[in-house]
């Protein structure tokens, strides 16, 4: 009983820490929204200019789950050991600022080029009344915020030129497997030979690993002193991989998650994405099974949905990814413990967050 007790305590504790961490990083964009609302580029620009900045601001970046811009914090403390100066901290959650601000850029893309609905529990931004198709402007802007933050806290900073070329180079990279997704699924039509496994391994690489985990990864060991290649590039190799595997939990959510859990209406089927699900299917579909996700991939049309998610239940895709999940779990967790270049809490702090999410 006594042990049910202290694990309880210990539980509890454990939230109250991460509910603190939570607002001490909110705090942050807080004040960094005001720096960029009193940008001295800034001068001369009407008040409606700057309201309109701010409830853009306050709308697309901080929600969700933040685990991409906290992350980077938990990376530079289980770098350091837990000894980290409060400057640093503060420099750890402006970096993280960065990549929130770059992950709302792609969103209010992403939810233009899907017709998506719904984003974080609430309307697109671009579906808001006042902003229909401004929002692709207002999208350049907020990529534009991430180099002007850079340029106000790291110009000094001997890491400055690195982190400026990782924003550079993930954005690079992600636009690129944005468009391998958009081209692999145009419409107009299906085309079921192009959903195969090596796109869609190259997909979720270059649009959602490299921005999901490796960038928070590689911004925290910046900030650690962390520049031999070597040490890089297993920082990418394990970011990669557990990339994708935040990536297939991201597709089977789409189809299995409820909206008011995930914050989002999901739209793989009906936008004819090549998801790991449909990738899956398609590989051990029966000929009939095969016929009934041709017939209805897709279509924006909810009994065409529910025909497609038939079939992924009568091939038990469920329980496939459940197995995949596990699987990559444990290797996951062998090689991080099998290396000799970092603390394993550097990369099993965020295993630990996305391992069985279901949002």
């Amino acid at each position: 009983m006594a042990a049910v007790v202290e694990a309880g305590h210990a539980a509890s504790k454990q939230k109250t820490e991460a509910h603190q961490t939570k607002q001490e990083f909110l705090a942050v964009f807080e004040k960094l929204r005001d720096e960029l609302l009193e940008d001295s580029i800034l001068a001369g620009q009407p008040e409606s200019s700057k309201d309109w900045l701010r409830k853009m601001l306050d709308y697309n970046v901080p929600h969700g789950k933040l685990n991409r811009g906290m992350a980077v914090l938990d990376v530079l403390l289980a770098a350091r050991g837990g000894d980290v100066t409060e400057k640093e901290r503060e420099a750890a959650n402006v970096l993280g600022w960065c990549i929130e601000l770059l992950q709302a850029y792609f969103l209010v893309a992403d939810d233009i080029m899907d017709s998506s609905l719904t984003r974080r529990g609430q309307p697109c931004w671009y579906r808001q009344p006042h902003v229909g198709m401004v929002a692709i402007n207002d999208g350049i802007i907020l990529e534009s915020c991430i180099y002007r933050l850079l340029k106000l806290h790291f110009r000094a900073h001997p890491a400055y030129v690195h982190l400026l070329e990782l924003f550079h180079d993930t954005t690079h990279r992600t636009a690129h497997g944005q468009l391998l997704d958009t081209t692999t699924a145009p419409p107009g039509g299906v085309d079921l030979a192009r959903y195969t496994e090596a796109t869609y391994l190259r997909i979720v690489t270059y649009k959602t690993a490299f921005y999901t985990i490796y960038l928070p990864v590689a911004c925290g060991l910046a900030l650690a002193g962390v520049t031999d290649e070597a040490s890089l590039a297993l920082a990418e190799d394990l970011s990669v991989r557990m990339g994708c595997y935040f990536q297939i939990q991201d597709d089977v959510l789409d189809a299995f998650g409820e909206p008011e859990v995930i914050g989002k209406v999901g739209t793989d089927i009906q936008d004819s994405k090549c998801s790991w699900l449909v990738v899956r299917a398609l590989a051990v579909a029966s000929a009939e099974q095969r016929e009934a996700i041709k017939a209805n991939y897709g279509r924006d049309d909810a009994e065409a949905v529910e025909a497609v998610k038939a079939v992924y239940r009568e091939l038990d895709l469920p329980a496939a990814f459940a197995a995949y999940e596990q699987e990559s779990y444990d290797g996951l967790v062998q090689a991080i413990e099998g290396q000799d270049k970092f603390p394993p809490a550097v990369f099993m702090g965020i295993l630990a967050k996305i391992y069985k999410r279901t949002k």
